[in-house]
């Protein structure tokens, strides 16, 4: 980014140097990582609604948004639940972003559960503490999908 703004004459941004900026820089690489798993699981899903489901809304006087909120939203949510589980899950355990692009600066303010287990087992030296934190961490994201998974009764057979 910083290489295509000097080239239009600007000054490059100093992305770590606030955490607003660290943290922001931080969520789009989570995002540009993402994008392409969501759009995949969301193209599958549109591509399984029949088509005469939409003819029959039209033949019945419904406009694009009726539409799309009783056939499109409805038959996306089996697929789209699941996946929002899965994704929030990798976010949650986004190592390589924080470690490789923020690095936890500035100051550890971008800093996420999973880098303290790391830094606990490789820089501290508390192999025995970071297993347990691991745990914990486990413990929430297994607690976190099945709230989520059982509000939305996603997976529920019609």
């Amino acid at each position: 980014m910083n290489h295509v703004i000097r080239m239009f004459g600007g000054d490059g941004l100093a992305w770590f140097d606030s955490p607003l900026t660290s943290f922001f820089t931080a969520l789009a690489t989570n995002g540009w990582l993402s994008f392409p798993f969501m759009m995949v699981v969301s193209l599958g899903a549109l591509q399984s609604i029949p088509g005469e489901l939409y003819e029959a809304a039209r033949v019945d006087g419904a406009n694009r948004w009726q539409q799309f909120t009783a056939i499109t939203l409805p038959a996306l949510k089996p697929a789209l639940v699941p996946a929002v589980i899965l994704s929030v899950v990798w976010t949650f355990n986004m190592f390589n972003i924080i470690f490789l692009v923020t690095g936890g600066d500035p100051g550890g303010s971008t800093e996420i559960l999973v880098t303290q287990a790391y830094k606990f087992a490789f820089e501290r030296y508390r192999h025995g503490y970071a297993a347990a934190y691991s745990t914990v961490i486990f413990g929430i994201l297994l607690l976190y999908s099945m709230v989520q998974n059982r509000m939305s009764r996603a997976t529920e057979a019609a």
